[in-house]
């Protein structure tokens, strides 16, 4: 069911306008769904129809400079398919607080959902725009996001190259096919027990000590 406000709900005010600011009560449903592990449930509740891992764009030759434009590209693709994908409603932005991350809101309350958050009630043009460039991790989209109906549920764990996404089979599909995102693109599932995506080059594991 969508989320409904709460009269003491936390706002923050930014790009002339009010938004409210997620809560525990917005994320407890992935944090009594999520797993330790590798699997895809470490990160996506096991109640979705499919999954998928999305590669970032990777070169281990170029700088993050010369990879901003394919990153870029990546970016654009993810939220138009997400977003050609869901009915009109809001979506739930979660920005990873690393301590060097851009959280958009640096007073915002943060909220616990594998690490600290903050979660802010926005919509897809809001998750491509929001983020600078300065401190972004491979692209500028947050590292959390589902619409109010949880229909789909993206994530990015911290340092991991990719986002794990689960959803319906029409919304994956899409993902699967969309030309901008498809070199990287894998299906998975709970059963898998390590969703490290086969798109990554071994030298990957080394970097992100894994």
């Amino acid at each position: 069911m969508p989320d409904s406000p709460q009269p003491s709900a936390p706002t923050q005010f930014k790009a002339g306008r009010t938004w409210r600011i997620g809560t525990e009560r917005e994320v407890g449903w992935i944090n009594a769904g999520v797993t330790p592990g590798r699997s895809v449930t470490a990160s996506v509740p096991p109640v979705f129809a499919a999954y998928a891992t999305l590669t970032f764009p990777l070169d281990l030759e170029s700088s993050r400079v010369q990879m901003r434009d394919a990153e870029d590209r990546f970016d654009d693709a993810l939220i138009r398919v997400l977003d050609n994908n869901t009915a009109p409603q809001p979506w739930w932005l979660g920005f990873l607080d690393t301590g060097a991350s851009d959280v958009v809101m640096p007073d915002a309350p943060r909220v616990r959902v594998y690490n600290q958050y903050v979660l802010v009630q926005a919509g897809p043009q809001e998750a491509r725009t929001w983020r600078s460039d300065e401190g972004r991790w491979f692209t500028a989209l947050p590292e959390l996001m589902f619409p109010t109906d949880r229909s789909w549920l993206l994530s990015s764990l911290w340092d991991d190259a990719w986002t794990a996404v689960g959803g319906s089979e029409d919304l994956i599909r899409a993902l699967l096919n969309e030309p901008d995102l498809s070199a990287g693109a894998e299906r998975t599932d709970p059963s898998v027990p390590d969703m490290w995506p086969s798109s990554l080059p071994e030298e990957m594991h080394k970097r992100l000590q894994r």
